[in-house]
């Protein structure tokens, strides 16, 4: 045994322990602010209920399939050729069902007190003005950031632990935790997916009859949608961000662990990820501190500042860490330039989507002439996003593999992800935001409350963005690892093998990875479409058999259009899921590992594509819209707005459903394919019966 190696994942514990006993006390101070005024308490619950009954409802169906796959994986364990190989065996099922607890774990409680934050937000911003709501709002976000980093990094450093402890091997626990950050993934998927059906369902059935056809406010307590809407806001944004991140996090940092092992590294770069990934969760942790010890106002600043401290305090750690404790100080310049892409692809997104530069505002001019023009606008602004988000990526690659070989493109994914605590911090305070300003509305409280949470509003929309940004960019370099790391274990049993274009099954492999992510998208967004549609005929029904719900002198039914998006949202969910996991295997079936390979390739450059491009084209689109809003070009009720308004209902289930699930399906497939490589590598695959076949005849 290695004695060295308890000391240091210790300390990565021990700062897990600290950042949840952290947002122990986060959520108490939160759920201890006390709500003065009835409405606003009354229509906070019909939220909250609204979302963890959904919430339940879904976990009820995902537990059955999460023990099943989790049953799979440990029989898988006893077949002999299958011995030892990658997240198969009744270890790696423990911790698959550990990851899959974990992730959900950080969603609900995210959840549960965004649900409590959101009417406190809108009367801290009564009481206090821009201060009080920001540090209401961030203080429920940070609970979601800070439960993502802590149940992540405390699930892989105790799995490590128990499982070095009880072997004594110190690669032991790479090949099992490879389980954990599948539990995470499918979570994360159907968490993702799920919650983005639903908060696009109600969204657009709200403003499609509520905005367009009525002519009634958003968040107008009239609209029997808009409950079913500000509780989309924390299923979709909330509780699926939450899983999502949690995946994001975990995935990189196996991917790096995996690629060490690999590659023959030793013991002390296995342990380096974690070690800054426990520095990067105590920085998150000191700058929620610092953003809540002062009054600011100006969120956008505020929130820059908290990302800016928590990136030098991890810089200064990498540093340290890498001449001091690995004693190469090369692979500090793999971390930090993991960190300053992080930041350069998060200012791209909010070049494109803040309405402080000219591609919003150029897409709420383009709105004056019309529903199509706002269209085009907005589909010419996420195209054009693209290159630059790529460019900084391109020259992550480069820079992290200069550096440190495939180990340092994996450790640039943990630089980009080790602040993941202040970066979902960040992102999650946004819906809350949203959320209060909906409250405000219905609840009546005055103009000033709601010019306040609608400038909150506006910079959650843009750090949304920023935030899936974050996980696009870690996304492409955590896949780019696990395929990396599919290649070295192939050759493990087949010491030849290579992914070469002059293959036919890597031609074929690349091409079907090349459309899967467009079929998975439209399988999402036709979802969003169908369960949007029950949502308006819903709508439009209480309108007609109620007239006087226009009036304001009979209250919507807001159970039933919650049960439409719940329902629609749980079966639509399914398909997807179900697509992104039997794909890789049935690729690899049919076309062998070298096809599946491809298909990993094709994969990931498509899904990078689509995802910069939806994420980015969803938020101008919503950006230019509350531009319009706060009085240019016509402001709120013109034929402008209208048109804004239709370019937000297309972009939600690109930026909120469609889009944020790319970087889950990359993984996913990634993951499952490292799982297949025993298999891929016994079996003969049907193309090679099928040639066999043929060159018989």
């Amino acid at each position: 045994m290695e004695p060295n190696i308890y000391i240091p994942l210790l300390l990565v514990a021990f700062s897990a322990v600290i950042t949840l006993c952290y947002v122990f006390v986060l959520f108490h101070k939160v759920s201890r602010l006390k709500l003065a005024d009835k409405r606003v308490e009354e229509i906070q619950t019909y939220i909250h209920d609204g979302a963890m009954t959904f919430l339940v409802r879904e976990y009820k169906l995902i537990i059955p399939f999460v023990l099943g796959v989790g049953a799979l994986l440990a029989v898988l364990g006893f077949i002999p050729a299958l011995q030892g190989a990658e997240g198969i065996g009744w270890q790696a099922a423990i911790c698959f069902v550990i990851g899959a607890c974990f992730s959900a774990c950080a969603g609900w409680i995210g959840m549960f007190i965004a649900t409590k934050a959101n009417a406190r937000t809108a009367l801290k911003a009564k009481e206090e003005g821009m201060s009080g709501a920001l540090r209401t709002a961030f203080s429920g976000g940070a609970v979601l950031g800070l439960s993502v980093a802590g149940f992540g990094l405390l699930g892989l450093a105790a799995i490590y632990l128990v499982v070095y402890f009880i072997t004594g091997d110190v690669n032991s626990p790479v090949q099992i935790l490879t389980g954990y950050s599948l539990g995470c993934s499918l979570i994360a998927l159907f968490a993702r997916v799920g919650g983005g059906i639903y908060t696009n369902a109600a969204d657009v059935g709200a403003d499609l009859v509520g905005k367009l056809e009525a002519g009634i406010p958003e968040d107008d307590p009239r609209n029997p949608a808009t409950i079913a809407d500000n509780v989309g806001d924390n299923v979709g944004d909330i509780a699926g961000m939450g899983s999502d991140l949690t995946e994001s996090y975990v995935g990189s940092i196996i991917s790096c662990l995996t690629m060490a092992l690999f590659t023959g590294l030793s013991f002390k770069h296995l342990l380096f990820p974690l070690l800054i990934c426990g520095v990067g969760i105590l920085a998150s942790v000191i700058s929620v501190l610092i953003v809540r010890a002062r009054n600011w106002a100006d969120p956008h600043k505020a929130l820059n500042i908290a990302t800016y401290i928590a990136t030098g305090l991890v810089v200064v750690a990498a540093v340290a860490l890498a001449i001091l404790y690995l004693g190469e100080y090369k692979y500090m310049f793999c971390v930090i330039t993991g960190l300053v892409a992080g930041i350069a692809i998060g200012f791209v997104a909010e070049l494109y989507t803040s309405d402080e530069y000219k591609s919003v505002k150029s897409i709420a001019k383009e709105s004056e002439t019309g529903h199509g023009t706002n269209i085009i606008a907005g589909l010419g602004v996420g195209m054009r996003s693209t290159w630059l988000t790529i460019a900084c990526l391109g020259a992550a690659i480069a820079l992290a593999y200069f550096f440190g070989g495939s180990y340092g493109i994996a450790l640039a994914a943990v630089g980009m992800l080790c602040t993941v605590g202040i970066t979902v911090s960040v992102d999650g305070y946004g819906p809350i935001a949203d959320n209060a300003g909906g409250i405000a509305e219905m609840a009546g409280l005055p103009h000033e409350v709601r010019q306040i949470t609608d400038k909150l509003d506006a910079v959650g929309n843009t750090t949304a963005a920023i935030g899936k940004g974050f996980c696009i960019g870690s996304a492409t370099l955590t896949s780019l690892a696990f395929i990396v790391s599919f290649i070295e274990a192939v050759k493990k049993f087949v010491p030849t093998f290579d992914i070469s274009l002059s293959d036919p099954c890597v031609l074929i492999g690349v091409l079907v990875g090349a459309m899967l992510p467009y079929l998975f998208s439209a399988m999402v967004i036709g979802s969003v479409g169908r369960a949007a549609n029950k949502m308006v005929e819903e709508v439009r029904a209480q309108f007609e058999k109620d007239p006087a719900i226009l009036e304001g002198k009979s209250v919507p039914d807001y159970n039933r259009c919650i049960d439409i998006s719940t329902k629609a949202s749980l079966h639509e969910m399914i398909a997807p899921g179900l697509l992104a996991i039997l794909t890789p295997i049935g690729t690899g079936l049919v076309l062998g590992a070298a096809g599946l390979g491809g298909m990993l390739i094709g994969g990931l450059v498509s899904a990078i594509m689509l995802a910069v491009f939806m994420a980015n084209a969803g938020g101008a689109w919503d950006n230019a819209k509350k531009y319009i809003e706060g009085g240019h070009f016509g402001g709120k009720g013109s034929d402008t707005h209208k048109a804004a308004i239709t370019g937000d209902t297309v972009g939600d289930p690109l930026k909120d459903t469609a889009g944020p699930a790319m970087d889950i399906l990359i993984k996913l497939m990634s993951v499952i394919s490292l799982i297949l490589v025993p298999v891929l590598v016994e079996l003969t695959p049907l193309w090679d019966i099928i040639v066999k076949f043929f060159a018989g005849l």
